[in-house]
């Protein structure tokens, strides 16, 4: 089913592909919101740039975008895949507790901030990119990977990553010797056993965006974990 999504409301276009056939192609769309937010078994591809909230809270659908989308994409999201090839907005994948976000560029401030995890549903976030500061803020749980593909030196994550973070893994390509960590948090580099952690989600990275994984992992990589289960106590309460 094709949609073509020029002159048509967010809530218009939502109820087309909401009502429509399990495969659905959106041409020409133009920053409308909260497209497939709660879907399920849905397979949906994107033409344009899709807006804020794009598959929040969704529950199973796959979404493909072939070009750049804007803030909260995956926010809260349960279950299902979301592709950007492109660049993406602030606050990618924002407390997402399942499922995953594939992102070819770059992303904006705040991705993956409170990203939990519960029992078999681990969350995970593969940037390409850039990550802008606060990546990883209070994450609770999942993987958060980022690559760096496009980027001359190891400055490929923010200011202020990791803050407040108390579960999960975060794997960066890079030494990150110029990367300030909170005091809360270890960050080493990673070892082989480490890296097979990340491998199936590198694996989908080169198969989805054309990268040859071999090339991708011959780099150092940083893994960073927590060393606390309450960094809010160490954060704001005087010893």
């Amino acid at each position: 089913m094709n949609i073509v999504a020029n002159d048509i409301d967010y809530k218009i276009l939502n109820e087309k592909i909401r009502d429509g056939q399990k495969t659905i192609h959106v041409k020409n769309c133009l920053g409308q919101r909260f497209i497939a937010a709660g879907m399920n078994e849905k397979n949906i591809t994107i033409e344009g740039i899709p807006g804020n909230a794009l598959g929040a809270y969704l529950n199973g659908a796959n979404i493909n975008v072939l070009g750049n989308a804007q803030d909260a994409t995956g926010d809260t999201m349960n279950e299902g895949k979301i592709v950007i090839h492109g660049n993406i907005g602030d606050a990618a994948g924002y407390a997402m507790r399942g499922g995953s976000i594939f992102v070819q560029g770059d992303a904006g401030y705040r991705a993956g901030i409170h990203m939990k995890a519960y029992k078999d549903k681990i969350p995970s976030l593969i940037i390409g990119g850039k990550a802008g500061s606060f990546l990883g803020e209070y994450q609770a749980g999942g993987n958060i990977v980022v690559l760096g593909l496009n980027s001359e030196d190891n400055d490929i994550v923010g200011n202020y990553a990791c803050t407040g973070m108390h579960g999960g893994k975060m794997f960066i390509r890079s030494n990150c010797k110029n990367v300030h960590f909170p005091y809360q948090v270890t960050a080493k580099k990673a070892t082989l056993k480490d890296l097979v952690e990340i491998e199936e989600y590198i694996d989908e990275f080169c198969k989805l965006f054309g990268y040859n994984k071999k090339d991708v992992m011959d780099a150092d990589f940083t893994v960073v974990i927590p060393d606390s289960k309450n960094p809010y106590q160490q954060m704001y309460v005087a010893n």
